[in-house]
């Protein structure tokens, strides 16, 4: 059984942040091993609906490269690609030992994979294992298993359907060559004040003010990340 291990003793090993749709690489700060990721945190609008919705962006690490210069300052060596570790991610088993203290607004800590197909991401959150985070280190195990019941398929906003899309969750996770995430959702931003538009077309903390009572608030630190996978090693 191949295994991923990140324990950020030297550096973040390429996980970032992600801010925005324009500068969409942040460094997150590495202390004793530990990487931290502080809100507030973007409200990712690209799946608004007719798609599954928002959600907040807390640390990424992505699949494949190659990598610019950019990335490379922010996030360091990626450690997952440089080790040629499997996109095979069927019924592998993710474990995270994680703290923090969060004010959720009825989101909940998830993991997203994304993989591309045919040029069209699609990306799905497991809700059915949300991670459960503490004052105190706690060690938990999710169980990427391809059961459609378990995850929720993001989809796209009505503009982004260019690029993002829905693909059967078997393909994405037999190829999560994209990226992977630990995310709140769902998301409900709610606006200040009256709205001219429909606040799904609208893009939610871009077009007009959101609430901050109304978003995932807080912070989260990683000790260790770990993947088991199922499958075999990617060839060279």
């Amino acid at each position: 059984m191949n295994t991923y291990l990140e324990t950020f003793d030297d550096g973040p090993g390429g996980w970032m942040r992600v801010v925005d749709n324009v500068q969409p690489v942040a460094a997150l700060p590495v202390r004793g091993g530990v990487i931290w990721s502080y809100g507030p945190w973007w409200v990712d609008y690209n799946h608004a609906p007719p798609g599954a919705g928002y959600l907040q962006l807390l640390m990424c690490l992505p699949t494949r490269g190659p990598f610019g210069e950019h990335y490379r300052e922010m996030a360091g060596q990626n450690r997952f690609v440089a080790a040629g570790q499997p996109l095979d991610f069927t019924n592998a088993r993710f474990t995270v030992r994680i703290k923090g203290e969060l004010e959720p607004a009825g989101a909940r800590p998830c993991l997203l994979v994304q993989g591309s197909v045919d040029g069209i991401v699609s990306g799905w959150v497991l809700t059915g294992q949300p991670i459960a985070v503490s004052q105190d280190f706690a060690e938990q195990t999710l169980h990427l298993v391809p059961d459609e019941k378990q995850w929720r398929c993001l989809g796209a906003r009505h503009d982004r359907s260019d690029m993002y899309g829905v693909v059967p969750l078997d393909k994405i996770l037999a190829s999560v060559n994209v990226n992977i995430f630990l995310v709140m959702f769902p998301v409900t931003p709610r606006p200040m004040g009256t709205l001219a538009g429909d606040p799904h077309v609208l893009r939610a903390g871009k077009d007009y003010p959101i609430w901050p009572s109304s978003i995932a608030q807080g912070y989260v630190a990683v000790d260790t990340i770990r993947v088991e996978f199922a499958g075999k090693r990617e060839p060279a």
